[in-house]
């Protein structure tokens, strides 16, 4: 075996054990162009928090990382790699109840059929014949592992319902009541409504819809939101840590959104 070959095998090793799997694409990269897929994982372990690429000051769980990949993957419309997300989430102990708040928390950023699109991630991840990474022994949870995003604030200052997207539906009122009203019920629902039993609250929604605006290039709106979860009791770095999130799906140009949006807060 050449050293380039060997070079490659054993990334792709480290990958498996750091990860937990890896993809087939991503296999030829590290054959074809090793260096490429190291630097890639390195971005790609630290905010997915892959063990041995993890430090200690970083603020968000793994689980709501996770949850927060996988519904950009699913607004991204990456059916390939969204299932193999919707394990490890199975593996981490979350539900697919709580996969689907965190789908209900993008759709008002891009839209329902992205809680169709993560539903199908999860038949999917549920069918055998899909052959990447590994369904927990006993199957996906039915009760969630606790973790710390859980317990962010639910209660939200009285002015965020005038904000943002939420505002665009009031200027549109006057034109087509109707439609105003059913997308604003809508969008409150997926942020603000706490009265149905979910697990999500409505801080750590903002995180998700925040990301989903920023990866979408919307700085102005992105930062009313921002405001919002400050407010809550979020921090600026569980915003950054949020955004990072989408990173490997949408690239560099959404960080330089979001400290635009962040620019004089």
């Amino acid at each position: 075996m050449t050293d380039k070959l060997q070079a490659g095998e054993a990334l792709v090793q480290q990958l498996i054990r750091e990860r937990g799997d890896i993809f087939g694409e991503f296999e030829l990269i590290a054959f074809a162009r090793p260096r490429t897929l190291e630097l890639m994982h390195r971005c790609a372990g630290y905010v997915h928090h892959y063990e041995g690429q993890t430090l200690d000051d970083q603020v968000l769980s793994p689980p709501f990382r996770e949850l927060i990949a996988t519904v950009q993957l699913v607004a991204r419309r990456d059916h390939g790699f969204a299932p193999n997300h919707v394990r490890r989430l199975y593996r981490m102990g979350v539900t697919d109840s709580v996969i689907i708040e965190a789908a209900e928390a993008i759709a008002p950023v891009e839209g329902w059929s992205t809680i169709g699109g993560v539903c199908r991630a999860i038949r999917t991840a549920n069918d055998p014949d899909y052959a990447t990474g590994e369904l927990p022994p006993g199957g996906p949870p039915t009760q969630v592992v606790p973790f710390a995003e859980m317990d962010l604030a639910s209660t939200v200052p009285r002015d965020a319902e005038a904000a943002g997207l939420l505002r665009a539906w009031d200027e549109l009122t006057p034109i087509d009541s109707e439609l105003a009203e059913r997308f604003r019920s809508f969008v409150l629902h997926c942020w603000y409504d706490d009265g149905d039993g979910r697990v999500l609250p409505s801080t750590a929604r903002l995180l998700i819809a925040i990301s989903a605006l920023c990866a979408r290039g919307l700085s102005d709106v992105a930062r009313d939101h921002m405001a919002i979860a400050l407010a809550a009791g979020a921090t600026r770095r569980q915003i950054i840590e949020a955004v990072s999130c989408v990173l490997p799906m949408t690239g560099s140009a959404t960080m330089v959104v979001t400290l635009d949006a962040l620019r004089g807060m």
